[in-house]
Protein backbone atom coordinates (compact mmCIF):
# COMPACT_ATOMS: atom_id res chain seq x y z
CA UNK A 1 0.00 0.00 0.00
CA UNK A 2 1.26 3.64 -0.81
CA UNK A 3 0.23 6.46 1.54
CA UNK A 4 0.41 10.00 0.37
CA UNK A 5 -0.27 13.44 2.24
CA UNK A 6 -1.42 16.56 0.42
CA UNK A 7 -3.20 19.67 1.42
CA UNK A 8 -5.04 18.17 4.22
CA UNK A 9 -6.02 14.68 2.28
CA UNK A 10 -4.10 11.66 3.08
CA UNK A 11 -4.13 9.15 -0.23
CA UNK A 12 -4.19 5.32 0.29
CA UNK A 13 -3.83 3.60 -2.62
CA UNK A 14 -4.10 -0.79 -2.19
CA UNK A 15 -1.16 -1.63 -4.20
CA UNK A 16 -1.67 -5.57 -5.21
CA UNK A 17 -3.04 -5.26 -8.78
CA UNK A 18 -1.35 -8.42 -9.76
CA UNK A 19 -3.96 -9.91 -6.76
CA UNK A 20 -6.65 -7.45 -7.85
CA UNK A 21 -5.79 -5.47 -4.33
CA UNK A 22 -6.76 -8.61 -2.52
CA UNK A 23 -6.56 -7.83 1.67
CA UNK A 24 -3.94 -9.75 2.90
CA UNK A 25 -2.80 -9.83 6.06
CA UNK A 26 -0.38 -7.52 5.54
CA UNK A 27 -2.24 -4.63 3.77
CA UNK A 28 -4.61 -4.85 6.29
CA UNK A 29 -1.86 -3.92 9.10
CA UNK A 30 -1.27 -1.76 6.74
CA UNK A 31 -4.18 0.09 6.15
CA UNK A 32 -4.91 0.21 10.23
CA UNK A 33 -1.33 1.68 10.93
CA UNK A 34 -2.39 3.79 7.89
CA UNK A 35 -5.62 4.85 10.02
CA UNK A 36 -3.57 5.29 13.61
CA UNK A 37 -1.16 7.51 11.99
CA UNK A 38 -3.76 9.67 10.41
CA UNK A 39 -6.08 9.84 13.55
CA UNK A 40 -2.82 11.51 15.37
CA UNK A 41 -2.60 14.27 12.09
CA UNK A 42 -3.95 17.20 12.86
CA UNK A 43 -2.93 18.05 9.20
CA UNK A 44 -5.19 15.54 8.19
CA UNK A 45 -8.92 16.10 7.21
CA UNK A 46 -9.80 13.60 4.44
CA UNK A 47 -8.66 9.78 4.23
CA UNK A 48 -9.34 9.09 0.33
CA UNK A 49 -9.21 5.15 -0.06
CA UNK A 50 -8.65 3.78 -3.52
CA UNK A 51 -6.82 0.86 -5.54
CA UNK A 52 -4.24 0.72 -7.88
CA UNK A 53 -4.70 -0.73 -11.55
CA UNK A 54 -7.60 0.80 -12.29
CA UNK A 55 -9.60 -3.27 -12.04
CA UNK A 56 -9.98 -3.52 -8.51
CA UNK A 57 -10.67 -1.19 -5.68
CA UNK A 58 -10.32 -4.96 -3.50
CA UNK A 59 -11.33 -7.84 -4.68
CA UNK A 60 -11.68 -9.50 -1.22
CA UNK A 61 -9.71 -11.30 1.65
CA UNK A 62 -7.03 -13.41 0.58
CA UNK A 63 -8.30 -16.44 -0.17
CA UNK A 64 -5.35 -18.83 0.56
CA UNK A 65 -4.84 -17.00 3.83
CA UNK A 66 -8.66 -17.41 4.14
CA UNK A 67 -8.75 -21.38 3.72
CA UNK A 68 -5.84 -21.58 6.29
CA UNK A 69 -8.27 -20.09 8.71
CA UNK A 70 -9.74 -21.88 12.15
CA UNK A 71 -13.25 -21.22 13.64
CA UNK A 72 -12.07 -19.25 16.90
CA UNK A 73 -10.17 -17.13 14.49
CA UNK A 74 -13.26 -15.12 13.78
CA UNK A 75 -13.48 -13.88 16.79
CA UNK A 76 -10.82 -11.61 16.89
CA UNK A 77 -11.08 -8.32 16.16
CA UNK A 78 -9.46 -8.55 12.48
CA UNK A 79 -11.07 -7.41 9.37
CA UNK A 80 -14.37 -6.32 11.12
CA UNK A 81 -12.18 -4.45 13.87
CA UNK A 82 -10.77 -2.46 11.67
CA UNK A 83 -13.49 -1.84 9.48
CA UNK A 84 -15.00 -0.35 12.36
CA UNK A 85 -11.88 1.78 13.41
CA UNK A 86 -12.34 3.23 10.15
CA UNK A 87 -15.84 3.92 10.38
CA UNK A 88 -15.16 5.77 13.90
CA UNK A 89 -12.36 7.46 12.56
CA UNK A 90 -12.72 11.47 13.36
CA UNK A 91 -11.12 11.98 9.83
CA UNK A 92 -14.18 11.87 6.85
CA UNK A 93 -13.29 9.11 4.80
CA UNK A 94 -13.90 8.29 0.83
CA UNK A 95 -13.70 5.17 -0.76
CA UNK A 96 -12.93 5.61 -4.75
CA UNK A 97 -14.64 2.20 -6.26
CA UNK A 98 -13.02 1.46 -9.87
CA UNK A 99 -13.03 -2.06 -11.00
CA UNK A 100 -13.98 -5.19 -8.53
CA UNK A 101 -15.06 -4.01 -4.58
CA UNK A 102 -15.93 -7.35 -3.84
CA UNK A 103 -16.42 -9.10 0.09
CA UNK A 104 -13.87 -7.50 2.27
CA UNK A 105 -13.21 -4.79 -0.35
CA UNK A 106 -17.16 -3.94 -0.77
CA UNK A 107 -16.93 -4.15 3.29
CA UNK A 108 -14.17 -1.93 3.57
CA UNK A 109 -16.26 0.39 1.12
CA UNK A 110 -19.16 0.23 3.31
CA UNK A 111 -17.50 1.92 6.09
CA UNK A 112 -16.39 4.69 4.94
CA UNK A 113 -18.33 7.95 4.92
CA UNK A 114 -18.76 8.77 1.29
CA UNK A 115 -18.44 6.53 -1.46
CA UNK A 116 -17.70 7.24 -5.70
CA UNK A 117 -17.85 4.85 -8.22
CA UNK A 118 -17.05 3.99 -11.75
CA UNK A 119 -18.94 3.06 -14.14
CA UNK A 120 -16.84 0.17 -14.44
CA UNK A 121 -17.62 -0.89 -10.97
CA UNK A 122 -18.54 -4.09 -9.48
CA UNK A 123 -19.83 -4.68 -5.92
CA UNK A 124 -21.05 -7.23 -4.12
CA UNK A 125 -20.83 -9.71 -1.34
CA UNK A 126 -20.43 -13.45 -2.43
CA UNK A 127 -19.10 -15.21 0.89
CA UNK A 128 -21.62 -17.55 0.85
CA UNK A 129 -20.18 -19.04 -2.29
CA UNK A 130 -17.37 -20.29 0.09
CA UNK A 131 -19.57 -21.19 2.45
CA UNK A 132 -18.83 -18.31 5.07
CA UNK A 133 -20.77 -15.15 5.41
CA UNK A 134 -20.31 -11.60 5.28
CA UNK A 135 -18.16 -11.28 8.42
CA UNK A 136 -16.25 -7.41 8.04
CA UNK A 137 -19.52 -5.70 8.77
CA UNK A 138 -21.24 -6.68 5.70
CA UNK A 139 -24.31 -8.08 6.80
CA UNK A 140 -25.22 -5.13 9.15
CA UNK A 141 -23.45 -1.84 7.61
CA UNK A 142 -25.22 -3.49 3.78
CA UNK A 143 -28.91 -3.76 4.82
CA UNK A 144 -28.63 -0.29 6.93
CA UNK A 145 -27.47 1.84 3.58
CA UNK A 146 -29.36 0.11 0.86
CA UNK A 147 -32.43 -1.64 2.86
CA UNK A 148 -32.96 -5.44 4.29
CA UNK A 149 -34.78 -6.23 0.65
CA UNK A 150 -31.29 -5.61 -1.31
CA UNK A 151 -28.80 -6.84 1.31
CA UNK A 152 -30.94 -9.56 1.74
CA UNK A 153 -30.61 -10.23 -2.35
CA UNK A 154 -27.50 -9.59 -2.80
CA UNK A 155 -25.89 -11.57 0.16
CA UNK A 156 -27.76 -14.61 -0.51
CA UNK A 157 -27.93 -14.78 -4.11
CA UNK A 158 -24.29 -13.22 -4.57
CA UNK A 159 -25.33 -11.19 -7.00
CA UNK A 160 -22.99 -8.30 -8.19
CA UNK A 161 -24.29 -4.83 -8.92
CA UNK A 162 -22.61 -2.22 -11.67
CA UNK A 163 -21.90 1.34 -10.87
CA UNK A 164 -24.87 2.28 -11.91
CA UNK A 165 -27.14 0.65 -10.04
CA UNK A 166 -24.95 0.61 -6.80
CA UNK A 167 -26.31 4.52 -6.87
CA UNK A 168 -29.85 3.99 -7.87
CA UNK A 169 -30.12 1.77 -4.58
CA UNK A 170 -27.73 4.00 -2.80
CA UNK A 171 -24.89 1.83 -2.55
CA UNK A 172 -22.51 4.44 -3.59
CA UNK A 173 -22.84 8.00 -3.01
CA UNK A 174 -21.66 9.23 -6.61
CA UNK A 175 -21.16 7.84 -10.12
CA UNK A 176 -18.28 9.07 -12.48
CA UNK A 177 -16.79 8.38 -15.60
CA UNK A 178 -13.07 7.73 -15.59
CA UNK A 179 -12.74 11.07 -16.91
CA UNK A 180 -14.92 13.35 -14.70
CA UNK A 181 -13.42 11.33 -11.48
CA UNK A 182 -10.72 13.27 -10.49
CA UNK A 183 -13.24 16.92 -10.46
CA UNK A 184 -15.59 14.66 -8.55
CA UNK A 185 -13.20 13.98 -5.79
CA UNK A 186 -11.56 17.71 -5.83
CA UNK A 187 -15.44 19.04 -5.50
CA UNK A 188 -16.01 16.48 -2.68
CA UNK A 189 -12.74 17.00 -0.75
CA UNK A 190 -12.40 20.53 -1.30
CA UNK A 191 -16.50 21.09 -0.16
CA UNK A 192 -15.29 19.21 3.19
CA UNK A 193 -12.19 21.26 3.85
CA UNK A 194 -13.86 24.81 3.77
CA UNK A 195 -16.26 23.39 6.57
CA UNK A 196 -15.12 23.76 10.14
CA UNK A 197 -13.61 20.69 11.84
CA UNK A 198 -15.20 20.47 14.98
CA UNK A 199 -18.26 20.78 13.48
CA UNK A 200 -17.23 17.77 10.65
CA UNK A 201 -16.70 15.52 13.90
CA UNK A 202 -19.17 16.26 16.00
CA UNK A 203 -21.95 15.50 12.89
CA UNK A 204 -20.39 12.38 11.68
CA UNK A 205 -20.48 11.28 15.68
CA UNK A 206 -24.08 12.19 15.83
CA UNK A 207 -24.82 10.79 12.72
CA UNK A 208 -22.91 7.10 13.37
CA UNK A 209 -23.89 6.75 16.95
CA UNK A 210 -27.41 7.93 16.35
CA UNK A 211 -28.53 5.86 13.69
CA UNK A 212 -28.63 2.56 16.01
CA UNK A 213 -30.16 4.36 18.80
CA UNK A 214 -33.77 5.42 19.91
CA UNK A 215 -34.50 8.89 18.03
CA UNK A 216 -35.13 10.56 21.23
CA UNK A 217 -31.80 9.41 22.60
CA UNK A 218 -30.16 10.21 18.95
CA UNK A 219 -31.61 13.92 19.30
CA UNK A 220 -30.49 14.52 22.90
CA UNK A 221 -27.12 13.47 21.25
CA UNK A 222 -27.46 16.12 18.53
CA UNK A 223 -28.34 18.51 20.94
CA UNK A 224 -25.34 17.98 23.33
CA UNK A 225 -23.07 17.69 19.98
CA UNK A 226 -24.40 21.21 19.17
CA UNK A 227 -23.75 22.65 22.20
CA UNK A 228 -20.35 21.69 22.02
CA UNK A 229 -19.98 23.39 18.56
CA UNK A 230 -22.07 26.32 20.26
CA UNK A 231 -19.14 26.83 22.47
CA UNK A 232 -15.98 26.79 20.04
CA UNK A 233 -14.39 29.71 18.34
CA UNK A 234 -15.18 28.28 14.92
CA UNK A 235 -18.49 28.74 15.56
CA UNK A 236 -17.82 32.74 15.83
CA UNK A 237 -15.79 32.76 13.29
CA UNK A 238 -18.24 30.95 11.07
CA UNK A 239 -21.26 33.28 11.76
CA UNK A 240 -19.19 36.19 11.52
CA UNK A 241 -17.53 35.56 8.30
CA UNK A 242 -21.05 34.52 6.77
CA UNK A 243 -22.46 38.54 8.12
CA UNK A 244 -19.32 39.83 6.45
CA UNK A 245 -19.73 37.70 3.43
CA UNK A 246 -15.98 36.63 3.63
CA UNK A 247 -14.74 33.25 3.54
CA UNK A 248 -14.17 31.78 7.34
CA UNK A 249 -10.79 31.09 8.68
CA UNK A 250 -11.29 28.24 10.88
CA UNK A 251 -8.72 27.31 13.67
CA UNK A 252 -10.13 24.18 14.92
CA UNK A 253 -10.88 25.03 18.03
Amino acid sequence: MTVEKEQGILWLTLNRPERRNALDAQMLQEIDQAFTEAEADAEVRVVVVQGAGGKSFASGADIRQLHERQALEALVPGMQGLYCKIENCSKVTVSVIAGYALGGGCELALACDIRVATENAVLGLPELNLGIIPGAGGTQRLSRIVGKGYALDMILTGRLVGGKEAERIGLVTYLADEETLSVTLAQITDAVLKKGPVAVLLAKSAVHKGYDIDAGTAMWLEKLSQAVAFGTEDKQEGTLAFLEKRPANFING
